[in-house]
């Protein structure tokens, strides 16, 4: 019975969350900018009006995304002009369908190559395709009435901009606090997994990779935050909710750098600590508490409630400590040394992530001496990844080597062949083809087919529930609500479960045909055959026509997180010398490695998607990610250290092994650029760099050995700090050293097998 309770709880929580969140606002706001039109128009007896302004609200609602303001009033103000002049041209080619099928084929082509330019470009080239799509249904014989449904739709258009703008000035921070709010609970998330890789060896591959992908995930959502506060801080000041929610996103970009640099060498946790893993249980503990407090944090941001209580937090982080003290019991000093130093080393990093924790618990509980945020204009703006536009960037893709200049002629080629086949056929509303195929249709094939198999799943499940509604209804004023009502729902549900979205389109499609038509159930056949057709022809087209498989488009991004890698060790050594001086160039060289990593890791997973034929040699591919997610965590955990923690002065040693490390980072790079430069470095100054460093810690180690034999146990805290320093700089060190090696070693292979490929 508890059990069922807790889950009805969190079923409720999960809905309660979803109801107040912004993608269900941004639902509410297209809905409402659709029913007013159509009320308003119908009470002044001129409905011939609506369905224009609501087509384009409803074509221009896409690009609206978070961002800055000024990026979202732009990329509506595009898609209005692109969606109109497209409207236009269809229409007029319409009368003869060679032309009419001509005209498709190249504006499909032409807008599919907008989304070169990023994400929001994305958009309003979907609305682009949209707008060709629905063009396809509108029945306007002469150029008078081309022209006042051209008009109406700016209209629709910018009633939709105004409508948004007004929902934006109504919950100006809705975005932000759902991105802050999804960001807290991937990271507890991430923290979690963390836990698991610790103490499970026989499950840390599949874990590893799970934690990729909300590495990803995370990082995306970083990005956007990134753009949301720091251009909203110069938009409209140093007010103390801007600052509140900057010091929690600042407060959760130093939990993931601490959880990434604590990717510890699992193969050395298990052979130090072996059978006695039962001392490792309460610092997996630790990070799953720790997790869940997160998790239950970032809920706060979207609902009203208390603070949890913290107490499980201080008391495990107590658990801790105890358990550096039963290990030192039970395996003795000095044999215990290196497994309590690892064990220090892993609570101290606990330390620090608690104290993130509680800083982001302070500002949700509005403390008033919540310390402001220091940051200059001219600084934060370098931590803005700026988007070009130039010309130039659309001429370089068309190329067949380019995966967006394929996907624009595999997709022109698909929306034609559907429409075109349907209409021969004579199906009813041949254009619904072709809309199943724009909605699903992606540059990887692996996605498409998972939103084909979702459309088709959502579509069945929609027309099961509109059936049964039909038959128990015949009251068109159920049918007015459940069509208001399954928008709202399609619009909301749309990006966080593609399945549940198609299914409550479906429901709207049904509803509001249902409202003219009083043959439903022709409507839902009709529906479930255009979409199978669509799906089938999406993933077909995919899969023969000018195939981008991802193995062939990896040479870049593996690229860029290896030049990335190598800024961020060089700015790091940087650090350890002068933190002062080189903070601002080491956080942003952490950001773009964060970065390249996120583009890898996403690469690797559509890589994963793809047929298992078109996998080639996924496994050394799995390797190299690996070893450059490795050599990320382990120079962001050199970096965490120097910046949370008193530092000696860098050695010689330290600044050899640096330059031999960043050396084979980049005779790694230059494989994959095709170049016959190869840098060299002397192996031997590696080795006595190496060996002088080990002596150092020896040296502190039997400094210690002979304070115990002499009856000093306790030991002073400075020494402690140089012995915890000299162990964690000197192993990281010597892993980065073997990683980069064998990435050198990994990358020189393959290149030998793809070159002849």
């Amino acid at each position: 019975m508890p059990a069922m309770q807790n889950k009805i709880k969190n079923n409720l929580n999960t809905i309660e969350l979803f109801l107040k969140g912004s993608s269900f606002y941004r639902g509410i706001v297209l809905t409402i900018s659709i029913i007013i039109p159509l009320l308003f128009f119908f009470a002044i007896d001129r409905f011939e009006f609506a369905p224009s302004i609501v087509l384009g609200a409803f074509l221009n609602a896409p690009s609206d995304i978070p961002g800055s303001l000024k990026r979202k009033i732009n990329g509506v103000l595009i898609s209005i002009l692109l969606t109109t002049v497209i409207t236009f041209i269809i229409l007029i080619s319409k009368p003869v369908f060679i032309i009419l099928l001509l005209v498709i084929a190249a504006l499909s082509f032409l807008i599919s190559m907008i989304s070169v330019y990023g994400f929001r470009a994305s958009l309003i080239s979907f609305s682009g395709l949209l707008a060709i799509v629905l063009s396809l249904a509108v029945d306007k014989p002469d150029l008078q009435q081309i022209l006042v449904h051209i008009g109406l739709l700016v209209v629709g258009g910018l009633w939709y901009l105004g409508i948004s703008l007004l929902a934006g000035w109504i919950a100006p921070k809705k975005d932000d606090d759902q991105l802050l709010s999804d960001t807290l609970q991937l990271t507890g998330d991430y923290l979690k997994i963390r836990a698991k890789l610790l103490s499970k060896p026989h499950k840390r591959e599949k874990f590893s990779k799970k934690a990729l992908v909300i590495q990803t995930q995370i990082s995306e959502k970083h990005e956007t935050l990134r753009e949301l506060l720091l251009e909203g801080r110069k938009r409209s000041g140093r007010s103390h909710s801007n600052e509140r929610r900057l010091l929690i996103f600042i407060s959760s970009v130093d939990i993931f750098e601490l959880a990434l640099a604590n990717t510890l060498d699992y193969s050395k946790i298990d052979s130090l600590f072996g059978l006695k893993k039962q001392h490792l249980k309460a610092f997996k503990k630790m990070n799953k508490v720790m997790g869940n407090h997160l998790i239950t944090l970032s809920e706060l941001l979207l609902k009203k409630g208390q603070l949890p209580d913290d107490t499980i937090l201080n008391t495990t982080l107590d658990e801790t400590i105890q358990a550096i003290q039963d290990y030192k019991s039970e395996v003795k000093l000095p044999k215990a040394r290196e497994g309590a130093i690892t064990l220090r080393n892993l609570n101290e990093y606990q330390k620090h992530l608690l104290e993130e924790i509680k800083a982001i618990r302070r500002v949700l509980g509005k403390v008033k001496n919540s310390s402001k945020v220091v940051l200059r204009h001219q600084d934060s703006k370098q931590f803005l990844t700026l988007q070009e536009y130039r010309f130039n960037i659309i001429v370089q893709n068309f190329s067949l080597k380019s995966p967006m200049f394929r996907h624009a002629l595999r997709i022109s080629i698909a929306i034609v062949f559907g429409f075109a086949i349907g209409s021969l056929l004579g199906v009813k509303n041949a254009y619904w083809i072709a809309l199943t195929i724009i909605v699903i249709m992606r540059p990887n094939y692996g996605l498409t087919k998972e939103r084909s198999k979702n459309r088709i799943i959502g579509t069945l499940i929609g027309a099961v529930i509109a059936t049964a509604i039909v038959l128990i209804t015949k009251n068109t004023i159920v049918y007015m609500v459940l069509a208001v009502v399954s928008l709202t729902f399609a619009f909301s549900l749309i990006q966080q479960s593609y399945k549940a979205g198609a299914a409550f389109i479906t429901l709207n499609i049904v509803f509001v045909y249902s409202l003219m038509d009083p043959n439903a159930f022709t409507v839902i056949q009709y529906r479930v055959i255009d979409t199978v057709f669509g799906a089938g022809v999406a993933v077909l087209a995919n899969y023969v026509l000018f195939p981008s498989w991802e193995y062939r488009n990896l040479d870049s991004v593996i690229l860029e997180a290896i030049q990335a890698n190598t800024k961020y060790l060089l700015a790091t050594k940087k650090l350890y010398h002068n933190k002062e001086e080189n903070n601002l160039e080491y956080k942003i060289c952490r950001k773009e490695a964060f970065l390249a990593m996120s583009n890898l890791n996403a690469a690797f997973q559509r890589l994963t998607q793809d047929p298992k034929s078109k996998q080639k040699e996924s496994g050394l591919i799995y390797d190299i990610v690996t070893l450059n997610h490795t050599i990320l965590s382990a120079i962001a955990s050199i970096g965490s250290y120097t910046v949370n923690n008193h530092t000696t002065r860098p050695s010689e040693e330290f600044d050899t092994l640096i330059a031999g490390i960043s050396t084979c980072l980049k005779n790694a790079a230059s494989l994959l650029v095709k170049s016959d430069t190869q840098m060299h470095y002397k192996p031997e100054n590696m080795k006595l760099a190496q060996e002088k460093l080990l002596k150092s810690y020896d040296d502190l180690s039997q400094a210690r050995d002979k304070d115990i034999e002499a009856g000093f146990v306790e030991i002073d805290s400075d020494f402690l700090l140089h012995l915890r320093e000299a162990h964690l700089i000197t192993n990281q060190l010597i892993w980065l050293k073997t990683l980069s090696n064998n990435l050198q070693k990994a990358t020189f292979k393959y290149k030998a097998i793809f070159s002849k490929s």
